[in-house]
């Protein structure tokens, strides 16, 4: 059973249109993520499903309930949905306990029981019940909007970039405390982010949002694996992509003789498109029976746990890639190296 149905979404603010007919399905239970870059649109569709913008036209349907649509409005606070905004949204002179007691029904607001539940749910010390927002860290503030979100027990929840505030630390850990409290109470979940690993990581179901349109959704080793487009494959991670000439299944580029996943119907000339982490790098030039392709390192940013390390290719080309690779023995600049494919690319016929 679908939790969210969004069916023909249209926005507009003035002439410039916004979102150009989206549609997405969520099933129950399961955690979804729009990813996509800032000013494409995500935002103001979380809003439209929220109730705080009208769609024109389109509709949306929560549960087996239209929400929106020809002829039909329900008000944001009818719509069984919980909101968590950017900045956590919390009442400053509330307390924790308090925040939390506002998104209850009437009859449960006094119930101290109920309040320590939630608290437990998204792993907040029951001590924290008597602070106000501003004695507690982004990510404890992070979580009891959370808990307040949940409390009515929402037939959906709403995520608008609730993590982006945090230092990288506290993203992660906060993050994997909240995916665990959604997950365990089994609700159904709508993330919007920019950040390509948190939706990744965070999600069941990925939708990649650009200019207005969703180009590609499925599961997330899919949407990372397979992408739709060099476009989508370039937002969804880092990728080597280099012209190529196809010949079967076996693409001709500047890393020698690489398998493709799809091989296209005719011969031709494209582009091949492999993860960084399916280059295995090793030091030294090589020999001629060597497998590979041989380079140089032009460039090396160093983050301790790893490098991303810049290389010119050896040949007519002078292809430059970038590539992650260890930082324990990662190569200095100037080193000569020797590059092996692994697994198979992503082919794309050129244009026309």
């Amino acid at each position: 059973m679908s939790a969210l149905t969004v069916r023909g979404v249209h926005s507009s603010y003035g002439r410039v249109e916004v979102l150009r007919g989206i549609d997405l399905d969520i099933v129950d239970g399961t955690t979804t993520a729009i990813v996509g870059p800032s000013g494409c649109g995500k935002t103001t569709l979380l809003r439209v499903i929220a109730g705080f913008e009208r769609p024109a036209p389109g509709s949306v349907a929560i549960g087996n309930r239209q929400v929106c649509g020809p002829g039909v409005w329900v008000p944001p606070h009818r719509r069984g949905i919980g909101y968590v905004a950017q900045d956590g949204a919390l009442f400053p002179h509330l307390t924790v306990a308090q925040n939390i007691a506002f998104g209850l029904p009437r009859a449960e607001r006094r119930s101290r029981a109920r309040i320590a539940e939630l608290l437990e749910l998204v792993n907040l010390d029951p001590a924290l019940a008597g602070r106000r927002p501003d004695q507690l860290s982004g990510g404890q503030q992070q979580r009891v909007s959370l808990a307040r979100a949940v409390a009515p027990r929402p037939g959906l929840v709403l995520l608008d970039e609730p993590f982006s505030a945090l230092d990288a630390g506290l993203r992660t850990s906060t993050r994997a405390a909240v995916a665990a409290a959604l997950a365990e109470r089994g609700v159904t979940t709508l993330l919007v982010t920019h950040d390509q690993s948190e939706a990744l990581s965070f999600a069941d179901q990925v939708a990649v949002m650009r200019a207005g349109l969703l180009t590609q959704i499925g599961p997330p080793r899919q949407i990372y694996e397979q992408p739709v487009d060099l476009d989508t494959a370039a937002f969804v991670g880092d990728a080597v992509v280099l012209a190529g000439v196809l010949a079967g299944s076996v693409a001709e580029c500047a890393l020698g003789s690489v398998p493709v996943q799809q091989p296209a119907p005719r011969p031709g000339s494209g582009s091949v498109l492999l993860r960084p982490e399916q280059i295995e790098l090793s030091s030294g030039p090589g020999g001629a029976d060597d497998a590979g392709v041989s380079g140089t390192v032009t460039g090396l940013d160093y983050y301790g746990h790893d490098a991303m390390v810049r290389i010119r290719l050896d040949g007519p080309g002078a292809d430059v890639i970038s590539l992650r690779h260890t930082g324990i023995d990662a190569p200095a600049r100037g080193a000569a190296v020797r590059l092996r494919v692994r697994g198979t690319a992503r082919w794309y016929p050129a244009a026309g």
